[in-house]
Order: C-alpha cells, then structure tokens, then sequence
C-alpha cells in the first residue's frame, strides 16, 4: 500500500488547527483539497479520524490517538527533508490579533521583520474585540483583564483609556471643562459599555449624565469616528499614541481611566518545536513588552 505522505500532514495540521479552512491555508491549498486528502487517508487506515459537523470538526477518539503516535514521525521527516533540500520552502506562521493591535502597532514595525526573514511566511487572522472567539493559529495576541489559563503565555503592556476628540472639537469643547460630556455624544468599545461611567466616577462627577452614548464593537471604529467629530471617545493607550502625534485626535482631559486590561501573547504548548516560531516570538516580546 503506498505511504499517504500527503495525507498524513494534512491530518496533522488540521488536527493541530481543527479546521480544514487553516490547514488549507497553511499548505496553499483549497480545503475541499485537504478534506479529499483526509477522506482517502481514512480509506487507507481503515478508521475515521473527524466528527464532521457544519462548520466544525472534532477528532474522533480513534483520530486523537493517531495524531499523537503519527505526528512526531511527520515532524522528524519534514524536518529530515528540510535538511537535505537545497530548494527549501518557506515555512508559515500563523498569529491572530485584535485588528486596532495590527493596524496600529503590529504593521508598523512588520517591515524590519520582514526583510529580515524572507523565508518564513506570515499569516495574521484579526478580529474586532477581545469578546470574539480566538481563531485557531500558532501565537495569538489577545487583550484581557487577567492572564489567560493554560498554554504559555507572556505579558506584553498595560492598557489604560483617555478620553479625545478631534482638533476641531477640542478647540469647541476645551473651554468648558466638564461641561463638555453633556454638550456632545461620548464614544466607546460595547466590550466596555460602563467605561465612560467607571471614568466619571474616578473623576468624582457625581452628576455625570451623558448627552448621548454611542458603542462601537471594533476599536477602529471608536477612533474613527472620533476623528470624525462624532463626539468625544475614550481612547486606549499607548496603543493609539499615533493618533495624537499626527494631531487626528487630541486630549480632552489628562485623566486617564485605568484597568486591568493588558495584552498578552499566547503560544500553544502543544506546537512541535520550529525554530522560526521561537524567533518571531522573541521579536514580538522584543518590539512589544512594556
């Protein structure tokens, strides 16, 4: 019976990811592709290896206990091959992170990496808040009142909230001190639907009865319409530090609403051990930790 080497590392990856859509991406591959090479791996062995449901899967008992024998003999080979071949292909790196972190600080220092490593690839899978499932990758950058359980995780800086507006508002609205919350809207995260009420109260408002609230579920949103002139926002540092330096927001007030919140980098600690992935997670400690 001919060896399904093909077969084999597809079920691995998507062992590892859970999902025939990332391991498809991992290999550059459509998942119908992956999926076709699974079907006829469990043909050949004889037992089934997913619960298939609508838009998850699941190992089976039978399939848990494969991976674990068959996945290190698939690492030592790819790396046996890696060694020997002179023409080698580059390697992927999956991460997901809140997209605010990507578009404002992560892209921004990507270059150097970049040219750096040209022979590893990198794929970043976003999402809008912390409330969204993490979706399945090698490292994750999530933002969270407490340090996540499990896995091996490393803390990178503190998150605290100030509120802004743009220059225009600000030269309205700077005059009139507090009277500024009742005279526009107040912007903010729904992940955080009390934070405007949490920052009155660390400023004593004993009165503090807003115009208006309007929430975002994306921090990109509650920038932009900032920026915008919507209304005044609490915006998180140092994360949007550059929004203040090229003057699309400016500070209202100096009061900063702090909290627990803080970005962390998770690693799985299941991950079969890949020197490229020890590197760039030592570049994201580097470029990132307070």
């Amino acid at each position: 019976m001919q060896t399904p080497i093909r077969g084999l590392r597809s079920f691995c990856i998507a062992a590892k990811c859970l999902s025939f859509k990332h391991a498809a991406a991992q290999l550059f591959l459509t998942p119908s592709a992956v999926s076709h090479q699974i079907k006829q791996l469990e043909q050949q062995v004889g037992i089934q290896l997913f619960q298939r449901q609508t838009r998850a899967i699941e190992l089976t008992n039978a399939g848990r206990q494969f991976y674990q024998a068959i996945e290190p003999l698939v690492a030592e080979l790819e790396a046996t091959i890696a060694q020997f071949s002179h023409n080698k292909q580059n390697s992927t790196i999956t991460i997901s992170l809140p997209e605010f972190f990507a578009s404002e600080l992560f892209v921004p220092k990507l270059n150097d990496w970049a040219k750096q490593h040209p022979q590893i690839n990198l794929q970043l899978e976003t999402v809008k808040s912390s409330s969204d499932p993490l979706k399945a990758s090698d490292l994750s950058i999530v933002l969270a009142a407490s340090k996540p359980r499990g896995n091996l995780v490393d803390d990178l800086f503190p998150v605290s909230y100030v509120p802004a507006c743009n220059t225009k508002l600000y030269r309205q609205l700077s005059q009139i001190g507090y009277q500024a919350l009742t005279s526009v809207p107040l912007i903010l995260h729904s992940s955080r639907p009390w934070s405007w009420h949490q920052w009155a109260e660390r400023c004593q408002l004993d009165d503090f009865n807003p115009k208006q609230i309007i929430q975002f579920d994306s921090m990109f949103g509650v920038a932009r319409a900032a920026q915008q002139g919507v209304g005044i926002a609490l915006i998180p540092l140092p994360i949007s530090q550059a929004w203040f330096n090229e003057q699309l927001l400016a500070k209202l007030f100096e009061h900063e609403l702090l909290t627990k919140d803080r970005y962390y980098l998770i690693r799985q600690h299941d991950l079969a051990p890949a020197p490229e992935l020890d590197s760039f997670t030592d570049w994201i400690k580097t470029a990132f930790t307070e």
